[in-house]
């Protein structure tokens, strides 16, 4: 009967006994930080460039037009090989064959649909030239064995990777400057990195519209600069 007893009030002393209870989350302070964001821009001088280059025949027959466009094409790709393009950097980007309609107005009275009068083939193809310093040369000799249509000129770098790291450290860099004299202006200074994350990556290459009416004689153009920009943002802890 005595241990009967005992075991009842051992049992209930530790049914009263206090339980830890681990504080919330939501108990903790708050950490006090700052977020911002800065880009980091690196141009380079061009090491490529992108063309794109065409013909563009009409004849009376769909058949004629072809032969012609073919014919001036043929010229055109096999001049680019002799400069030393290779095969894989000349790549058709269009061909089309179409009619050509004759010029009326539209409130004409019969209300006959306008004739063919004839038809327009269209090849262009996009080169690439690995020495920007041909460019010139290039253009010249396509012009001349008729290509009629050059409709872009693209200046790029051919492995922008390497540009795209070294804009990444620039910044963050930047970044960090930003937030010292943030944290110096607010009485504060910078803790440990939160997070890091890389919000915009960009390339660009620098991009000349249409060039149709450049003739011979070796046009002089003037590569410039690319530019590869890297945008982040860090979060830090504040003290």
């Amino acid at each position: 009967m005595a241990r009967t007893s005992l075991g009842y009030l051992l049992a209930l002393l530790l049914a009263l006994a206090p339980v830890a209870v681990p504080a919330a989350a939501h108990d903790q302070p708050e950490k006090r930080t700052i977020s911002l964001s800065a880009s980091g821009i690196v141009k380079t001088t061009p090491d490529m460039v992108e063309i794109a280059a065409g013909v563009t025949s009409e004849a009376q027959s769909a058949r004629a037009a072809l032969d012609q466009n073919t014919e001036a094409m043929a010229k055109v790709v096999e001049t680019l090989k002799g400069e030393g393009i290779e095969p894989k950097d000349i790549q058709t980007a269009n061909f089309s064959v179409g009619p050509i309609y004759e010029q009326r107005p539209y409130d004409r009275p019969d209300g006959k649909a306008p004739a063919v009068v004839g038809y327009r083939v269209t090849n262009q193809v996009r080169i690439t030239l690995r020495d920007t310093g041909k460019l010139g040369a290039i253009l010249d000799k396509v012009v001349s064995l008729g290509a009629n249509q050059i409709d872009s000129i693209e200046f790029g770098v051919a492995e922008p990777e390497a540009l795209k790291d070294e804009a990444r450290k620039l910044a963050l860099k930047n970044v960090t400057d930003n937030a010292k004299l943030y944290a110096q202006a607010a009485g504060v200074t910078l803790g440990p990195i939160l997070s890091i994350t890389e919000e915009e990556s960009s390339y660009q290459p620098r991009y000349l519209p249409s060039a149709a009416t450049m003739e011979a004689k070796a046009a002089p153009i003037e590569a410039g600069t690319a530019a590869v920009e890297v945008r982040v943002r860090v979060n830090w802890e504040i003290n």
